[in-house]
């Protein structure tokens, strides 16, 4: 499969669990819960992109969200690696918001591709972490494809904090690419955060 293509299903899915909009309260995380947050990420992306809203202020609206119901600094810490081990708990602070900007923007320009499309929650199974939640992704113009979300609740209530789409480790990806953008900054991680401020 051509590299542009896992791309483009990679920026749709990575958008796709950062909109976890949800309000379950909190109590024991279930498999139905873990689905139904799922639905709820669903019915919000259809309504941003019915909303007929600008692409900044779509924008806007998703880093709300993202921070708000993702796991962030969970996902950041991740993507950081072991670099994060010699950060300062400041340095982890503003790697974090630079990080939920930076995501958001590059996966949020994303939103008009789902346009036509459809997501069908599958199934969801108990997995160490949380609950491991399958999904169908149809796309105008693209075959089928399977998207595997990872929800828990060990912030309190469910939350993202990973995907897989066909396989394939998101978050792991990003944790390539912030790393690269490191050594590409000789390890200078206050180089790294101004540089992803800017991006965001």
């Amino acid at each position: 499969m051509p590299s542009n293509h896992l791309n483009r299903r990679g920026f749709i899915a990575t958008g796709l669990a950062s909109m976890t909009m949800t309000a379950l309260p909190a109590f024991a995380q279930t498999e139905a819960s873990a689905k139904a947050l799922v639905v709820s990420v669903v019915d919000e992306i259809n309504r941003v992109i019915a909303s007929g809203k600008s692409e900044k202020a779509m924008l806007r609206e998703f880093e709300k969200v993202f921070v708000q119901y993702a796991d962030v600094p969970i996902m950041a810490r991740y993507v950081l690696g072991v670099d994060g081990r010699s950060a300062s708990p400041n340095q982890l602070r503003q790697f974090t918001k630079a990080f939920q900007g930076y995501i958001s923007n590059k996966y949020g320009r994303r939103f008009r591709e789902f346009i036509g499309g459809k997501v069908t929650v599958r199934n969801a199974r108990k997995i160490k972490a949380g609950y491991e939640v399958r999904t169908s992704v149809k796309l105008q113009g693209s075959s089928p494809f399977d998207v595997t979300f990872l929800v828990s609740d060990k912030s309190g209530r469910d939350k993202f904090f990973n995907l897989f789409i066909e396989g394939v480790n998101m978050l792991l990806t990003e944790r390539t690419e912030i790393g690269a953008m490191l050594d590409a900054r000789g390890g200078d991680l206050n180089r790294l955060i101004k540089d992803l401020k800017r991006a965001g």
